[in-house]
């Protein structure tokens, strides 16, 4: 039974500080756009029309694949 004493109140600070946490992230933008960053990723910033990609796909050899010598 003493252990409890213990227990709770660190229980509850522990809870208390997660739901601090949360809204912190909430009011540093943290969750602001969720699914721009993961898209982006995907899109070559130096490329703005993919034509490597599908010159890749069409067969076609770029200037640094080739054979240097």
């Amino acid at each position: 039974m003493p252990a409890l004493y213990v227990m709770i109140p660190i229980a509850i600070v522990i809870v208390a500080l997660a739901i601090w946490l949360f809204f912190w992230a909430v009011d540093s933008g943290q969750y602001d756009d969720m699914d721009g960053p993961a898209h982006s990723i995907l899109f070559d910033d130096e490329d703005p029309q993919h034509q490597a990609g599908v010159d890749e796909a069409a067969g076609k050899r770029h200037d640094q694949d080739a054979p240097r010598g």
